[in-house]
């Protein structure tokens, strides 16, 4: 597909998502205002026994209670039984996911099967996190961005504009965190169940006679923490009228939905024949076209203190859209903070694969994005290091800091393609492995595969935006309208769920 086409359609898909971002942003806004103190009270069922799901049938199946999953559960919901599969906890009662005090702490000591984030090293070298917990993987002085020139000032926006803007947070003013997992208590909640800390170990499949089309029965998963290897499973209902059948729907990232795909036996024949996995479909699609964003920053300090953590906000878009610029405060430790300016380069021009470890599912997958690969991205990170110079010496950072920022100055080309060499580090906005066209057509569904779709980031062949995160919740929100209304005129009714 070539670029300039990929970009054009990306920009029509996020101005189509516009409408319904700004309805999801007003609808978290209410949850925050009406019950900051119950937030999580009116949740459907969450449960981490596994027994009281293992043989169940549902109408839908979600794989992922994150950005994109937990919307699209909630519009479903509406009419149809849907079960949601996290592998991660819930996010309530946990301060350090809710409370804005504790701003990136959990990044600090990650786990290897319980953690709210686990951690990964990419075959770049380049260290990085995913989510673990129901809702997925959001403070310098706006000042500083202009004085380097990033004109002009926006005010507050939830436009992706040129310029400085201040931009909208998942902090209410109580300090607490609202995420997608929110969403689920705006779907029905008799049409609902969450299997917390459980994951998908595969799909399972039959075959159709007519054509031999491989078609979607359920999944396959496990206890997350380790205890038992012990395999358990969830089945699509099967009305009379096949052609109305539900989906799986992997909303696992960009990291779980192709590594689920792979375990499935969707993939190239030659890679899932070295693990001994049965061939379902040769996909050569499934972990290609996989992209970060690659990010650099400066500290602005010149040793750790102790501020109390916050969330970026700010942020300055430049260089026709294509560097993004943010700071915050961040833990180093569970008594230290740093404060970071960052930027990223959107739209990279270098791209890697994702390939199975092992046949766990808890395990991460290998994943290589090849960053700055492309001559042209090196150019580009110079650039961008020569931006963060300026910024990190303005007036207004000086102010804040209330001393000298830390010297970061360099001259050369040289200098500056070797830092970015050896500084380059993600944005935590990677996607890819389960693209549009090679992967899942405009529907989202799988090539060649009846009953199985994937929405999420793992579908993205750009991340738009500041951040996808809105994107993504409006990718889930759309879909599920989608899916809904290609069912409203059958005669299939809703399913309630079973326990």
């Amino acid at each position: 597909m070539e670029t300039g086409r990929t970009r054009m359609e990306l920009t029509l898909i996020i101005y189509r998502y516009v409408l319904f971002t700004a309805f999801l942003f007003l609808v978290l806004v209410k949850l925050s205002h009406s019950f900051p103190s119950t937030q999580g009270k009116n949740l459907p069922y969450l449960t981490s026994d596994v027994e009281e799901v293992s043989g169940k049938s549902f109408d839908y199946i979600v794989v992922g209670g994150g950005t994109a999953g937990c919307p699209l559960a909630a519009t479903l919901s509406e009419r149809f039984s849907v079960l949601v599969i996290e592998r991660g906890g819930s996010p309530y009662g946990n301060p350090l996911v809710s409370d804005k005090m504790y701003y990136g702490f959990p990044l600090i000591q990650p786990d290897e099967f319980s953690s709210v984030a686990q951690s990964f090293v990419s075959k770049d070298g380049v260290e990085s996190h995913r989510g673990r917990v129901l809702g997925g993987s959001s403070a310098i002085n706006e000042l500083g961005l202009l004085e380097a020139g990033i004109l002009p000032y926006n005010g507050f926006s939830m436009e992706h504009i040129e310029g400085t803007k201040i931009g909208g947070t998942l902090f209410d003013e109580y300090g607490i965190r609202h995420t997608s997992a929110d969403l689920l208590e705006i779907g029905n909640p008799e049409n609902i169940i969450v299997l917390l800390n459980a994951t998908v170990k595969n799909i399972i499949f039959h075959v159709n006679g007519k054509g031999n089309e491989s078609m979607v029965r359920g999944v396959r998963f496990i206890k997350s923490d380790g205890s038992t290897s012990q395999t358990y499973e969830a089945y699509l209902n099967q009305p009379e009228n096949s052609s109305s059948w539900g989906d799986v729907i992997l909303s696992a990232g960009a990291l779980g939905s192709p590594q689920i795909l792979l375990l499935s036996g969707i993939g190239p024949e030659k890679h899932l024949r070295n693990f001994g996995i049965p061939l379902v479909l040769d996909l050569k699609g499934v972990g290609k076209e996989m992209k970060d964003n690659p990010g650099i920053a400066l500290l602005a300090d010149t040793k750790p203190t102790h501020r109390f953590p916050d969330a970026p906000q700010v942020a300055g878009i430049t260089k026709d859209m294509k560097f993004i610029v943010e700071g915050g405060i961040v833990p180093i430790s569970f008594n230290a903070t740093r404060m970071p300016i960052a930027i990223k380069l959107a739209f990279p021009e270098s791209k890697g694969t994702l390939e199975l470890n092992s046949t766990d599912p808890r395990q991460n997958p290998a994943v290589e994005f090849h960053y700055l690969e492309k001559e042209k991205d090196l150019e580009e990170c110079t650039k961008m290091v020569q931006l963060l110079n300026k910024i990190a010496g303005s007036r207004s950072v000086v102010l804040f800091l209330g001393k000298e920022p830390q010297n970061n100055l360099m001259s050369s080309q040289d200098e500056l393609r070797n830092f970015c060499k050896k500084n380059v580090r993600t944005y935590y906005h990677y996607h890819g492995g389960s693209t549009v066209g090679s992967v899942v057509d405009d529907d989202y569904k799988v090539h060649g595969i009846k009953g199985l779709r994937v929405i999420d980031g793992s579908t993205f062949l750009e991340s738009p935006g500041t951040n996808p995160m809105a994107t993504v919740l409006m990718l889930g929100r759309y879909q599920g309208i989608k899916i809904v209304r290609e069912r409203q005129n059958t005669s299939v009714s809703c399913s309630p769920p079973q326990l």
